[in-house]
C-alpha cells in the first residue's frame, strides 16, 4: 500500500515503495492507524528496516514511536527469534493497537517489551550501549533527543534508523522553516558531522536516514 501522496512521486519511487508487497496483516495495522490518526512507516521504509535487522541480527532494539505496530512487525520479521525489542509511545490506545497486529501475525508476546509513557522519560532509564538498532520515528520536534538517546544506547556497530527524515520533501528546502522541519534537518546535519557515525540517507518512503556507530 502507498500513501497518496505517491501520485505527487515519480513512478521509480511508487513502483520501489510497491515492490515488497505487504500482507493483510500489515494492512489491517495500517487502517488501524488510519482510524487512530498516526502515521505509520511508509512500505519501502519498512522493507528496508527489515532487511537492516536481518543484516544486522539485532538481540536488543529499541522502537522510539510503536504506532499501531507497522515498525514492529517489520523490524521484528527481521530480527532473530530470540531478539526483543522495547517499543515506546505515549498512546496507550497506539499500544493496544499494536498488540493486536503481533497477535495476528503470530509474535510471541516474549519478543517485545512495550512501554507507555514519554519517549524522553523512558530511554534515560536503558542501559548504556546495550542496543543493537534504534528506531526513531515519534514526534518530530524531539528528533535531536531522541537520536542523543540513541547514540548512548547503541553498542559499538549498532545502527540508528530515522524516519521521516526527508520530512514531505521539505528538509531539502532552505525556505521551508517551520519548527519540525527546522528540527529534523538540524538533527540530520548533526548525524552528518558526528564523527561517532556513518551515516547515509535513503529517499525510501519519506526519507530514512541510517547510521552505523562506529567501534
Amino acid at each position: 500500500m502507498v500513501s497518496q501522496s505517491s501520485a505527487k512521486q515519480p513512478a521509480s519511487w511508487v513502483y520501489a515503495e510497491g515492490f515488497v508487497p505487504e500482507d493483510d496483516v500489515l494492512q489491517r495495522a495500517r487502517a488501524r492507524a488510519d482510524a487512530l490518526g498516526c502515521t505509520p512507516v511508509q512500505p519501502g521504509v519498512g522493507a528496508v528496516l527489515s532487511v537492516v535487522a536481518a543484516a544486522v541480527r539485532p538481540r536488543t532494539a529499541v522502537e522510539v514511536g510503536t504506532g499501531t505496530g507497522v515498525s514492529t512487525l517489520y523490524l521484528l520479521r527481521g530480527m532473530p527469534e530470540d531478539g526483543v525489542l522495547t517499543t515506546i509511545d505515549i498512546e496507550v490506545e497506539h499500544q493496544r493497537a499494536a498488540k493486536e497486529a503481533l497477535a495476528e501475525a503470530g509474535i510471541r508476546s516474549s519478543r517485545t517489551r512495550m512501554i507507555a509513557g514519554s519517549a524522553l522519560e523512558v530511554l534515560p532509564r536503558l542501559t548504556d550501549a546495550a542496543y543493537d538498532l534504534v528506531l526513531v520515528d515519534a514526534d518530530k520536534s524531539e528528533y535531536a533527543a531522541y537520536v542523543e538517546q540513541a547514540l548512548r544506547l547503541l553498542r559499538p556497530g549498532g545502527v540508528l534508523a530515522v524516519d521521516n527524515a526527508l520530512w514531505k520533501g521539505r528538509v531539502a528546502d532552505p525556505a521551508q522553516r517551520d519548527e519540525q522541519t527546522v528540527a529534523i534537518r538540524a538533527m540530520a546535519q548533526a548525524v552528518l558531522e558526528d564523527e561517532r557515525l556513518l551515516p547515509a540517507l535513503l529517499p525510501s518512503g519519506d526519507g530514512l536516514l541510517l547510521a552505523v556507530k562506529r567501534g
